[in-house]
């Protein structure tokens, strides 16, 4: 893994946090930190800035051992399955920035333990933490599993691609009702043609919805 030098450093806190990017001044809970390490290592991995504001403020960290801990006790005790989490110390303008690394996974979903004692699974969605839906879950159990998928088509196929030929998007509430399928029937199709590679599926904090590839 190649280190990071300090301007690299800078001109990634400069561009601000995102998918693969969270900025943390302190660690203060585990529940809370283990949620962003799930959505990191379920989507293509991340990087946590630990002595950086939200605002791209460099703070430094105080008791880089304290953070340590508290990212290992995360990853060990509040993720399901636990994850590996790899550290690097960048001095910047005299603060030290722990970086935490959290590489994609190929052992997806992973479950981060809630407040509520029970497991969640997350996605990254721009800079946030996304709680992952069903056919989301589905696809991320399935994909490094199966060595292409085989689609036949029949006319439910079929017709999701000719309506997404006319249209940007659909919904998987619109897809049930268009064809009068049940949700649980129209959540396996889906899942099927996102691995497959004809539609993508897009989540955000509101909704979710599916385009053509």
């Amino acid at each position: 893994m190649n280190r990071l030098k300090a301007h690299q450093v800078k001109q990634m806190i400069w561009e601000g946090e995102g998918v693969n990017l969270d900025f943390k001044k302190t660690i203060t809970s585990c529940h809370k930190i283990a949620k962003t390490m799930v959505s990191f290592a379920n989507n293509k991995g991340g990087k946590l800035f630990i002595g950086v504001a939200d605002d791209g403020n460099i703070k430094g960290v105080k008791s880089e051992d304290e953070e340590r801990y508290m990212i290992e006790k995360a990853a060990t005790f509040f993720a399901k399955p636990m994850l590996e989490p790899f550290f690097e110390e960048v001095y910047v303008d005299d603060k030290m920035v722990l970086v935490v690394d959290i590489p994609e996974s190929d052992i997806k979903p992973h479950y981060a333990l809630g407040e509520d004692e029970k497991w969640w699974a997350y996605i990254r969605v721009k800079d946030k933490s996304v709680l992952a839906s069903k056919i989301v879950l589905e696809v991320l159990k399935r994909e490094h599993q199966e060595e292409g998928v085989l689609i036949e088509y029949s006319s439910k196929e079929k017709a999701l691609l000719a309506y997404l030929e006319q249209h940007d998007r659909i919904t998987l509430k619109e897809y049930t009702a268009m064809l009068n399928l049940s949700r649980r029937r129209a959540s396996r199709i889906l899942v099927t043609m996102v691995l497959s590679g004809l539609v993508r599926v897009h989540t955000s904090e509101k909704e979710e919805f599916y385009t053509a590839s």
